[in-house]
């Protein structure tokens, strides 16, 4: 494939503006050297304004959500896709959020233009838990464990039973939720129908990949190991899961 329609694809400009980069001798190699439409260069050796170009496709990121930003390209107010670079809304593939964090909800959110790679996180066979850092309104009461964990917890209008959930007490009001599900709402509805309610909710986990340090409002490209970490077995994850208190 020819240098422009590489760079094109990548968000940078269209093929006519990625020509003028070229023209104007943006386009250069790892030590500076301009280079031309018809040259043959290793991705990881080209830079635009001086810049690595950025990955291409089969880009996989991990966001630190903000409370008030919605995983949408048209609603109105604060987008996800407002925290990236512009040109990342303009990449061939397109680049999607893995899954969905409602906008009062802050915490760790996938985006990838792989298609293979968003089933395979979104799938039930995959088992990838989701870890929840729960604020409540009012305390809790003692028995929520037992019954998250039972199977047999029912949300409203719905007609099948939840699958068993871990929950672990952090404070009277704080709890540590992890899911192997992803129904709409799900842990504000939980929390309701127990009797309680939800005033602040981070998700910090997703399979064996944890949010970490990473401030919020940033992004992170994920390498290979981080993907290993991502779907590595339960049993991984539970000698390896870090401290998730307040």
């Amino acid at each position: 494939m020819r240098l422009v329609r590489v760079i094109a694809n990548l968000g940078y400009g269209s093929r006519k503006e990625v020509t003028a980069l070229f023209r104007n001798g943006f386009v250069t190699d790892a030590q500076g050297e301009v280079l031309y439409t018809d040259d043959q260069v290793e991705h990881s050796a080209i830079r635009i304004d001086d810049e690595p170009l950025d990955p291409p496709a089969g880009l996989t990121l991990m966001l630190h959500k903000p409370v008030d930003y919605t995983c949408s390209r048209k609603d109105t107010g604060g987008l996800i896709y407002d925290l990236l670079p512009p040109r990342f809304a303009r990449r061939k593939p397109t680049l999607s959020s893995v899954g969905r964090l409602d906008k009062e909800t802050s915490g760790l959110l996938l985006l990838t233009d792989d298609g293979k790679l968003l089933h395979r996180v979104i799938s039930p066979k995959s088992r990838l838990g989701k870890v929840y850092q729960v604020e409540l309104q009012t305390d809790l009461v003692g028995d929520e464990v037992e019954r998250f964990a039972s199977g047999e917890l029912m949300l409203e209008n719905e007609e099948k039973p939840l699958l068993p959930a871990q929950m672990a007490v952090d404070g009277p009001r704080l709890a540590r939720l992890t899911l192997h599900e992803g129904r709409y709402h799900q842990v504000r509805r939980m929390f309701a129908a127990v009797g309680n309610h939800v005033v602040a909710l981070h998700r910090s986990q997703i399979g064996g990949l944890a949010l970490g340090d990473l401030p919020s409002g940033q992004w992170r490209s994920l390498q290979a190991d981080d993907l290993d970490t991502l779907f590595a077995s339960p049993e991984f994850h539970k000698r390896h899961a870090p401290s998730l208190g307040p």
